[in-house]
């Protein structure tokens, strides 16, 4: 199976149509249904069942989505990562750490400044993203190295070390009955009259239902508590941030979050080891 197979069939599977398909790989749309169909010749089986109104996956073509999604995002990493080894190898050995915006920045600061006194430390161009996107950005070959956070983000495939662990605090507007309160359980902030959880976006963008605002970051998740529209459980550590308009008490039931420093497992960057060292002696 080609690479280029695959991307024609990931991006008709993707749009469920062979025009925006074909629009999209900037290609005409009679040499794209070939492909298809020479795909399907070579595998033995129907991805795609085709009518005269629409298209749909098979349960065979559902697998070759997932499949085929991971296969690319693995070629276009190692692409990635062959590129920043020979850019390191002639002098231009930078590192690119990747985390969330918001979060773990005490920590981050710390151990950027710790690092830059380590003999041999090199650049290290840091990638604020939004939720979730640190993973991707690390497993895709954008990064060398992320700071994550179980449960919420995937360590699998990751080589890890545990930096710190910590509770969660639910934050309310100052004014609200429930901030002077020692600590809340989940119970208590699951469904607050007036102030709903926040929706955060998918990977693909798109947000879950219900009746929460939909948010793209802390700054605007803030502002949104301040005025009273939704409340959030964040890690403890969100305190550094706080407003003064916005309290923080503590939820005793509320799983523990572990922030975790990760990266590709066949690295051999001294500069990484050396951060990662610097890193757990923080």
């Amino acid at each position: 199976m080609e690479t280029r197979e695959l991307r024609y069939f990931v991006a008709v599977a993707e749009e469920l149509h062979f025009g925006r398909a074909a629009q999209r790989l900037g290609i005409a749309q009679p040499p794209l249904s070939r492909a298809i169909a020479q795909l399907e010749r070579r595998l033995g089986v129907t991805l795609l069942e085709r009518s005269s109104r629409s298209v749909t996956l098979t349960e065979a073509g559902s697998v070759l989505l997932v499949e085929g999604r991971a296969a690319l995002d693995a070629v276009a990493a190692a692409d990635r990562r062959t590129r920043r080894a020979a850019r390191a190898a002639t002098g231009d050995p930078g590192l690119v750490l990747v985390t969330k915006a918001g979060a773990s920045s005490e920590l981050l600061a710390k151990l950027l400044d710790a690092y830059a006194a380590e003999p041999g430390a090199v650049a290290v161009d840091v990638h604020l993203c939004g939720i979730g996107e640190q993973e991707r950005l690390l497993r895709d070959g954008r990064a060398d190295v992320a700071l994550l956070h179980r449960p919420f983000d995937s360590v699998v495939g990751f080589d890890t070390e545990e930096l710190y662990t910590e509770g969660q605090v639910v934050l309310l507007p100052a004014g609200h009955h429930l901030a002077g309160r020692a600590e809340l359980r989940e119970a208590d902030v699951a469904d607050l009259p007036g102030l709903p959880l926040p929706r955060w976006p998918r990977r693909d963008g798109s947000y879950p239902d219900g009746p929460g605002p939909q948010v793209r970051d802390h700054a605007q998740l803030y502002e949104l508590i301040a005025l009273g529209r939704a409340s959030a459980v964040l890690p403890e550590s969100c305190r550094v941030h706080l407003r003064r308009d916005i309290a923080a008490v503590p939820v005793s039931d509320a799983p523990s979050v572990t922030t975790v420093i990760a990266w590709p497992p066949h690295s051999r960057s001294r500069a990484l080891a050396v951060l990662i060292r610097t890193a757990l002696g923080l």
